[in-house]
């Protein structure tokens, strides 16, 4: 697979108009200037997220399969790594999930302290 160009936010930022129209969605940037008349939902709601991140919206929409499939064809490149979105990995929920057990341990054997010494 051939690597794709990078940008940062700041170049994809100047591509915030109907005639040059980009946006990022996880961390890949899409040219969707010649898609704005085809969009489902309205050229509106592409302009609104022109030359942003548009990750939250694209998730919170709950795009088919097919519509993933093919934006594809829009993609231009990529976020430059220093300023991509951290995505969790399983180690970090691991993680995350062994704190909160230990917390919900100690907090558990803490109210069980209280009540052996409040008798």
């Amino acid at each position: 697979m051939e690597s794709l160009k990078q940008y940062s936010l700041a170049e994809v930022a100047k591509h915030n108009t109907t005639a040059d129209l980009w946006m990022v969605i996880d961390d890949k940037v899409y040219d969707v200037t010649k898609f704005q008349n085809e969009h489902p939902g309205g050229e509106e709601i592409l302009f609104e997220v022109a030359g942003k991140d548009a990750t939250t919206e694209f998730t919170d929409v709950g795009h088919s399969t097919d519509a993933k499939e093919q934006m594809k064809q829009f993609v231009v490149g990529e976020i430059v790594e220093a300023e991509r979105k951290k995505k969790a990995t399983t180690q970090d929920w691991q993680q995350k999930a062994l704190i909160a057990g230990s917390a919900l341990a100690l907090g558990l054997g803490l109210v069980l302290i209280y009540k052996a010494l409040k008798k």
